[in-house]
């Protein structure tokens, strides 16, 4: 009988898991497994181009549409999806489903700084940009 044990800063990571995954769930509403998992890659790829950790990218609130700090019911299965995929990207078992984005936009919008650019995905509704 062998038991494994997973050495982390387990206190600290379950918090950056819960800012991470707020924000992820501010802006997408747990909408999707692909959308939540691109939302949340496109914020370790902007975290690994600023040289910060990815908790220090959501609490940029200039980054992000939606305030993070609402009313949210942790327990529901939206927001445990980003959490289990805020986790999965915080223990590197995350694979980049935004294909290197580092900005986005609803659909609906056109922001000055993407009328030049194209973007790179599109998944469901959201478009993400290098």
């Amino acid at each position: 009988h062998m038991e494994l044990e997973l050495i982390t800063n387990g206190a600290q990571m379950t918090r950056d898991a819960y800012k991470i995954a707020r924000t992820v769930y501010a802006e997408t509403s747990g909408k999707s497994l692909p959308l939540v998992e691109a939302f949340t890659s496109m914020i370790a790829n902007i975290a690994r181009a600023r040289g910060i950790a990815p908790a220090s990218v959501v609490a940029d609130t200039g980054l992000f549409t939606h305030d993070a700090n609402t009313e949210i019911d942790t327990t529901g299965r939206a927001f445990q999806m980003c959490l289990r995929t805020a986790q999965r990207m915080l223990r590197g078992n995350l694979m980049d489903a935004s294909h290197g984005a580092t900005r986005f936009h609803a659909a609906n919008q056109m922001p000055d700084w993407a009328v030049w650019r194209g973007y790179i995905a599109d998944i469901d509704g959201v478009l993400f940009y290098l």
